[in-house]
């Protein structure tokens, strides 16, 4: 399974940007994905989760009503639309995939996902 984002950048205060993240050999269209990001000198955080079998996502608070999680499993995707984009916005983003479904909690910890992306760059200025 190799999970790869892009679509990271550099955008203004107020700009937008979407986040992909491609799945390749990851077939689940059951299971949990989701999106965490790292600020410099800061822990990694959950941002959202999407929880296909229970139909639902998740936002960490601070990005509620700003981002949208959604997946086209046609393309085996993940994406991550980012709109009124602040500077405390600015990390590394990293898309997750889970092994198997997942609950609602446990799809905001890092140990439930056992694949990883390498991460993009968003920075907010």
């Amino acid at each position: 399974v190799q999970l790869v984002e892009s679509g990271g950048g550099s955008v203004q205060a107020g700009g937008s940007l979407r986040l992909s993240c491609a799945a390749s050999g990851y077939t689940s269209t059951t299971n949990c994905m989701g999106w965490f990001r790292q600020a410099p000198g800061k822990e990694r955080e959950i941002v959202a989760a999407t929880y296909a079998a229970l139909n639902r996502t998740h936002y960490v608070d601070s990005v509620k009503g700003r981002f949208t999680i959604s997946k086209d499993n046609a393309k085996s995707t993940l994406y991550l639309q980012m709109n009124d984009l602040k500077p405390e916005d600015t990390a590394e983003y990293y898309c997750a995939a889970s092994v198997a479904p997942c609950t609602e909690l446990g799809g905001m910890r890092q140990g439930t996902y056992s694949y990883w992306g390498q991460g993009t760059q968003v920075t907010v200025s």
